[in-house]
């Protein structure tokens, strides 16, 4: 029998398949994986979010993905936690990190934007940040890149070749902190 308590699992990314396989949208790739291995069927569209309900680690959980570009995460993701009475501590945020390496996961609980318009929103549209976030590092780009252009690319070859254990590594990570909590997470993946 699940839990009562209740968790908003959302990764972030831009919709579109013009998008779908780029560096900026790895929370959404989290977030299938997380679908795909808890049967979490992601059909269900309310506050221009697609999500699916089910259980994870004995918790009952909606796993979502906003619709909207990305600086614009927010407002939905806080009208669908309050649909679903989901208390900002249980609220996990799935995101890229230009600031951790390819191929590194770090988890954080509260904190600031750090510069991710994605964060930026969620926490304007909560007035708070106590939620938590898995970090998904995809590493800087060279001097020479433009940095939308890299955020807005597709994964090297090279990248490829590691990214589905890097997803799976994070998918992990949720189960982790569900089951566990923040600090079990941070312990086990920092």
């Amino acid at each position: 029998m699940p839990s009562d308590k209740r968790y908003l699992v959302a990764g972030l990314g831009n919709p579109g398949t013009a998008y779908a396989r780029t560096r900026h949208n790895i929370g959404f790739m989290v977030v299938d994986e997380l679908a795909a291995a808890y049967s979490i069927a992601l059909l269900k569209k309310k506050f221009d979010t697609d999500f699916g309900q089910g259980i994870i680690a004995g918790s009952n959980v909606i796993l979502a993905k906003p619709m909207g570009f990305m600086n614009r995460s927010g407002p939905p993701l806080r009208r669908l936690a309050d649909f679903f009475n989901v208390d900002i501590e249980n609220v996990i945020i799935i995101h890229d990190d230009i600031d951790l390496d390819f191929n590194r996961i770090k988890i954080k609980a509260n904190g600031g934007h750090g510069g991710h318009n994605g964060l930026r929103s969620i926490i304007e549209a909560f007035g708070d940040n106590g939620f938590s976030r898995i970090r998904m590092g995809i590493g800087r780009p060279g001097e020479r890149i433009d940095m939308t252009a890299y955020v807005l690319g597709q994964f090297s070859a090279d990248e490829n070749k590691l990214l589905g254990e890097l997803i799976k590594l994070a998918a992990d990570a949720v189960d982790v902190i569900i089951s566990k909590g923040i600090t079990a997470g941070m312990n086990k993946y920092n």
